[in-house]
């Protein structure tokens, strides 16, 4: 069972020993959204990256609280998980290129995926976004 609200600095701890993260975002109407994504530690700033057009990236332009948890490459959530709150925003074009770079370097799978777009020549435009307490 999750535990309710803990802190972020403990909560990010926990997210940087694994590779994956549950990151909820919130509709207009209040209902959450839990996403299992692919993301790296900075310091105390989560780093993820995902296609412009996703439902995440809508909702976090409407509001940016979100909470983030622990959790497997399917979205589960680890007995005695624990959950913060946070903020969300949307990274520029300026920013996005650097956390690729640390991407790639985390990811083999990523790096593989840059290097396939090259070689086909496919641009597959990335959106960053930054988690803080």
């Amino acid at each position: 069972m999750p535990t309710p609200y803990a802190g972020y600095e403990h909560t990010v701890q926990r997210i940087a020993h694994g590779r994956y993260m549950s990151l909820t975002t919130f509709r207009a109407d209040g209902r959450a959204v839990a996403t299992p994504v692919g993301c790296l530690v900075a310091g105390a700033t989560l780093y993820v990256l995902t296609p412009p057009g996703t439902g995440k990236v809508k909702r976090i332009r409407n509001n940016s609280r979100v909470t983030i948890a622990p959790c497997s490459m399917h979205g589960t959530l680890p007995p005695h998980a624990p959950i913060a709150q946070a903020r969300a925003r949307l990274l520029d074009e300026e920013q996005t290129p650097r956390v690729q770079d640390l991407m790639a370097r985390r990811f083999t799978v990523f790096r593989l995926l840059r290097l396939t777009d090259r070689l086909l020549r496919r641009r597959r435009p990335l959106l960053a976004i930054a988690v803080t307490a």
